[in-house]
C-alpha cells in the first residue's frame, strides 16, 4: 500500500449480499491498493451498464465467485492522483478514462485503481461525464463489430437495439468503415439512430425482421434470446456471422448457426487501452459521439435511481453518474 493510502477511507456504493436496489449502500471504504503497474484515478463520473445490476441480482456468480463486499461499477473517467513505481506512460494530473479490469473494486467509488495498459486520455472536447459514458459500451461494440465480427466496407450489418449504449457506438463504428448499417429500435427512437447513420431502420413494434432482411454478413446480437435464435435465418449463407454480447449460454443458436453453415459466436468484453485509446481519438475529430441519456448523482439513492433507469431498458444512450 502506497503511504498516501494507508489508513485513510473513501466513499463507496457496495452490496453485501445480491438482490435489488435497496441492497446498494453507501460508506466509507479502505482507499484502493495500487500495484507498481496501476495508477489510482480520482473519480469525476462513472459508467452505468446493464452488467452492472446483473451482477447485483447475482445472475454473473458462476463467472465471479467474489466475496463481499462488492464494489460494482467497470467504467470511469477522472483525474491520475498516485503513479506506480513501474509507471512510465502517465501522471499526477492527466486526464483519464478506462474500462479497469473486472474485479469486486470497482468504480462506484471516489478512488479506484487502474492498470496503466487500460487507460486512455480524456479527449479534451468531451466532458467527464460523456468520457465515461464510453469504455465498456464502446469497447464491446468495437470488438463485436471488428475483432470478431471482421466487419469490411461495403457489407451488410445488421445491429440489434441501436439506441441503446452499445448499439448507438456499433452504428457509428460500423459507419466509419462503410458498412451498410440496419437496426430496430422503437418509433420514438427512429431519428435518433438515424442521426447516428443508420441507413435502415425497423421499428420492431411493428416489423418483424426475419421478414424484411436476407444475405447479412453480420448481426451484432445485444438481446440474446428468441431474437438471437431468429437472427440465424438472415444471415447470408456460407459466410454470414453473428456475434452476441449478451453472455448468455445459446446451444440453441449455435446449432441453428451449424445448420445454415454460418458462425456464431458469444462474446465477453476484453479491457483494452490500446482500443480505447483509438475510440477516444474518434471523438476528438468528431467521428464518433457520446449521448448521455441522463446523469444521477453518487449516491446509493443516485446509483439505485441509476439501475433503475438501465433496467427499464427504455434509456436512449448511456447513464452516468457524476461524483461532487
Amino acid at each position: 500500500m502506497s503511504p498516501m493510502t494507508q489508513n485513510e477511507t473513501m466513499s463507496a456504493v457496495v452490496i453485501d449480499e445480491f438482490g435489488g436496489q435497496d441492497q446498494l449502500k453507501q460508506r466509507d471504504v479502505p482507499m484502493p491498493e495500487m500495484t507498481a503497474d496501476q495508477v489510482i484515478v480520482k473519480e469525476k463520473a462513472a459508467g452505468i451498464n446493464p452488467v452492472d445490476w446483473k451482477t447485483r441480482e447475482g445472475y454473473l456468480q458462476p463467472m465471479f465467485k467474489w466475496p463481499f463486499p462488492i464494489i460494482l461499477g467497470w467504467d470511469v473517467a477522472g483525474v491520475i492522483t498516485e503513479v506506480g513505481s513501474n509507471v512510465t506512460d502517465w501522471k499526477v494530473g492527466d486526464r483519464v478514462f478506462a474500462r479497469p479490469a473486472t474485479t469486486r473494486f470497482g468504480t462506484y467509488a471516489e478512488y479506484t485503481a487502474v492498470d496503466a495498459n487500460l487507460l486512455a486520455p480524456k479527449p479534451e472536447n468531451i466532458s467527464f461525464e460523456e468520457a465515461a459514458a464510453v469504455p465498456l459500451a464502446g469497447l464491446t461494440a468495437w470488438q463485436a463489430l471488428f475483432d470478431h465480427g471482421h466487419l469490411q466496407k461495403g457489407e451488410k450489418v445488421f445491429i440489434h437495439a441501436g439506441s441503446g449504449g452499445v448499439g448507438s457506438f456499433a452504428i457509428q463504428l460500423a459507419k466509419s468503415v462503410g458498412a451498410y448499417v440496419i437496426t430496430t429500435t422503437s418509433s420514438a427512437n427512429i431519428d435518433f439512430v438515424k442521426s447516428l447513420g443508420a441507413d435502415q431502420v425497423i421499428d420492431y413494434h411493428e416489423t418483424d425482421f426475419t421478414e424484411v432482411l436476407k444475405d447479412i454478413d453480420l448481426v451484432v446480437d445485444t438481446i440474446g434470446g428468441e431474437a438471437q435464435e431468429k437472427s440465424v435465418s438472415i444471415l447470408k449463407h456460407g459466410s454470414g456471422r453473428m456475434v452476441s454480447i449478451t453472455g448468455s449460454a445459446a446451444e440453441k443458436t449455435a446449432s441453428l448457426a451449424e445448420d445454415r453453415n454460418v458462425s456464431f459466436e458469444s462474446i465477453w468484453l476484453d479491457p483494452n487501452g490500446a482500443e480505447l485509446t483509438k475510440l477516444a481519438n474518434m471523438l476528438e475529430n468528431g467521428t464518433l459521439k457520446v449521448t448521455l441519456d441522463s446523469v444521477y448523482k453518487f449516491s446509493a439513492e443516485g446509483v439505485a435511481e441509476a439501475h433503475d433507469r438501465s433496467e427499464s431498458h427504455h434509456a436512449l444512450g448511456k447513464i452516468v453518474v457524476r461524483f461532487k
